[in-house]
């Protein structure tokens, strides 16, 4: 069973930068394609990015394009996302989730295990 734990959230300040971290224990990372998503109080969840597993697609949302970048350490188990020039309305409780191919039709998607979430807080 694959058991993801987010971490690097905290508070920042409008043009600050963090970097959070998805860390997998239970199994390899290799087989799994990994998103990240967030969501803000009263908001549904959003997707922000994914990085699949085999031939290193990103995908980021639009809003984020330019300032966010995810990458991914099979090695250390780990896919991060470096978060740049972070605005106010990127607040929220960041997900990991890792995808391992159910849907062949699908680049990122769906997830099958979820990490518990890492607030991140930007301040104007």
């Amino acid at each position: 069973q694959l058991h993801l734990v987010e971490s690097g959230g905290g508070l920042v300040q409008s043009g600050g930068s963090l970097i959070l971290s998805c860390t997998a224990s239970g199994s390899s990372l290799k087989d799994y394609t990994i998103g990240w998503f967030r969501q803000a109080p009263g908001k549904e969840r959003e997707g922000v990015s994914c990085i699949r597993h085999d031939d290193g697609f990103t995908f980021y949302r639009e809003s984020v394009k330019g300032r966010f970048t995810v990458s991914r350490d099979i090695a250390e188990r780990t896919v991060y996302l470096q978060m740049n020039e972070l605005k106010p309305e990127d607040t929220g409780v960041y997900f990991c989730a890792a995808d391992s191919g159910s849907d062949p039709t699908s680049r990122c998607g769906p997830y099958d295990y979820w990490g518990q979430g890492t607030q991140v807080t930007v301040s104007s």
